[in-house]
């Protein structure tokens, strides 16, 4: 069974052609780097998000690999021209099964 959490995505609805805009991802993960400690000493597992992708109308766009030193609840900020409306997937993936998912609508014109 697949872990999912909440994913917040910041973006325009609406954009002319040819502009820049930008798009801003957050997902809630503990991102538990797996260097820690519990009370007794015993090591807890590792649970971190491994990649992140953003598709635009089935294009891979954008990518990123995390790694233990990322923060808890990553946060990713970058830019795209509009080209034409379309849909954006956002995917994140990481250890113990964990899969989130999310998709946004941009209206070009």
């Amino acid at each position: 069974m697949s872990k999912t959490s909440r994913t917040l995505i910041t973006m325009p609805k609406t954009a002319r052609k040819g502009a820049l805009i930008e798009i801003s991802v957050i997902a809630q993960h503990d991102m538990e780097t797996g260097f820690r400690r519990t009370e007794t000493g015993e090591l807890i597992p590792r649970d971190i998000i491994r990649t992140f992708t953003c598709t635009y109308n089935n294009i891979e766009i954008f990518r990123a690999d995390l790694h233990p030193g990322q923060a808890a609840n990553p946060q990713m900020t970058f830019t795209v021209v509009a080209s034409e409306s379309g849909e954006f997937q956002f995917k994140w993936v990481g250890d113990n099964n964990y899969i989130s998912t999310n998709q946004s609508f941009l209206i070009v014109n």
